[in-house]
């Protein structure tokens, strides 16, 4: 199996926290990451700010018209994909 370098690693950090690799790319993340004590530290901080984000947005309200203008634009959008009408 190919092993990834640190920049290679680096680069891969932002779509393996949202895990958006494929399953081979998960792998090889995170093997260097066990092995590495420096990108493990660089995972850890912005897996931890990500955390950080997310906990704060929960105690923020949206106003519902945003919502209501969001989810519309996810249907068409999701209509768009599915090659239907808008």
């Amino acid at each position: 199996m190919h092993r990834l370098s640190c920049e290679e690693t680096f680069r891969r950090l932002d779509d393996y926290l949202d895990r958006e690799l494929n399953e081979e790319e998960m792998a090889l993340v995170r093997v260097h990451l066990d092995e590495c004590a420096v990108c493990s530290s660089e995972f850890r901080f912005e897996a931890g700010v990500i955390d950080s984000v997310r906990r704060k947005l929960r105690r923020i309200a949206a106003p519902p018209d945003l919502i209501q203008r969001i989810s519309v634009r996810l249907q068409r959008a999701a209509e768009e994909e599915r090659g239907g009408a808008v």
